[in-house]
C-alpha cells in the first residue's frame, strides 16, 4: 500500500520537487530483490511443487456419486451447471 502526501512550504522550489519525485520514482522502478532471496524462493517452490505431485490421490467412485448428485439437485434450477457437474464426474 503506497501512500500519497503533499506538504507545501515556502523553501521548496519546484525544480527541488521535481528533482525529489523522479529520483524517487526512479528508485522504485529500479527497484530489484536480491538474487539470494529469489533462489530461496525458487527453492522453496519447487519444494512443494513436488510434494502436491506427491500427494495426489485419485477420485473415488463416492465423489463422482456427490457429483451426479448435486447435478440431479441443479437440473431445473441450471441445467448448464447440471451439465458440467455430469461431465465432471464422467471423466472419472
Amino acid at each position: 500500500m503506497s501512500t500519497f502526501t503533499n506538504t507545501y512550504s515556502n523553501n521548496d522550489n519546484y525544480f527541488s520537487n521535481l528533482g525529489r519525485a523522479t529520483r524517487a520514482f526512479l528508485g522504485a522502478l529500479l527497484a530489484s530483490k536480491p538474487y539470494s532471496e529469489l533462489a530461496q524462493k525458487e527453492v522453496i517452490a519447487a519444494g512443494t511443487a513436488s510434494a502436491d505431485a506427491e500427494r495426489h490421490v485419485r477420485p473415488s467412485q463416492r465423489d463422482f456419486a456427490l457429483l451426479n448428485s448435486e447435478a440431479n439437485r441443479y437440473e431445473k434450477l441450471m441445467p448448464n451447471l447440471a451439465a458440467e457437474l455430469r461431465f465432471l464426474a464422467s471423466r472419472g
